[in-house]
């Protein structure tokens, strides 16, 4: 080999180098990013998980005080066509004048309970907080904003997902960028790989502000 060959090989072989550090730290930066966007789309998907438990759980309290109440309306209209057919006398009609207002009472704070346990604490007012959570009031959490909650963090997931797609052909197209040997297709696969990091981590930050802002009283 001549000294000329050399020399024109060394640059050649150089560049080479180059090409595949400055492509390989691209494809570390956009692994990192992809990191990030599974930790995000892992972590968010179980809070969905966790909404939905919740969810499922308000319903099934706002069902059993549902149930109360028909009971306790029940009773209580069962009573007033007693009074209203004049079966009962005395201190047997007025006792029983005073359980129909006890029921009503029971009837409405059931439904009081029922719109809180529906809508949240911070939906209702302070004014009409009736539901405690061990003891304190104004802590409860709707099934409907849980609802809202478990949607939002669904649809962040679907972002994540493409986020994700995104970011594996990026790091797919910088591999084929590094064993190619054409030059020119090489750069083609670069600046492909680039395009497709880039997209894939604005969608990935869309995500995370997606999740972030899902809405959640309480």
């Amino acid at each position: 080999m001549t000294e000329n060959e050399t020399n024109r090989q060394d640059p050649e072989e150089e560049q080479k180098k180059k090409f595949e550090i400055l492509c390989g730290v691209v494809i570390a930066f956009f692994a990192a990013v992809l990191a990030v966007t599974d930790l995000g789309g892992s972590k968010f998907g179980d809070d969905e998980i966790i909404a939905h438990n919740e969810k499922a759980n308000a319903y099934q309290w706002y069902q059993s005080k549902s149930i109360k109440q028909s009971l306790a309306e029940g009773q209580r209209d069962l009573l007033k066509s007693f009074l209203e057919a004049g079966a009962l006398h005395g201190q047997a009609a007025e006792q029983t004048r005073k359980t129909v207002e006890k029921l009503d009472r029971e009837a409405a704070r059931y439904a009081k309970e029922k719109k809180e346990i529906l809508l949240g604490s911070a939906a209702v007012g302070k004014e009409n907080w009736v539901q405690d959570i061990d003891g304190t009031f104004g802590k409860v959490v709707g099934a409907k904003q849980w609802e809202a909650h478990a949607e939002a963090l669904g649809e962040a997931g679907d972002i994540f997902d493409y986020a994700t797609l995104f970011l594996q052909l990026c790091i797919v197209l910088g591999a084929i960028a590094i064993v190619m040997q054409i030059g020119r297709m090489k750069w083609v696969f670069f600046v492909g790989m680039v395009a497709f990091g880039i997209i894939g981590t604005v969608i990935s930050v869309m995500a995370y502000l997606k999740a972030f802002s899902a809405p959640l009283g309480g």
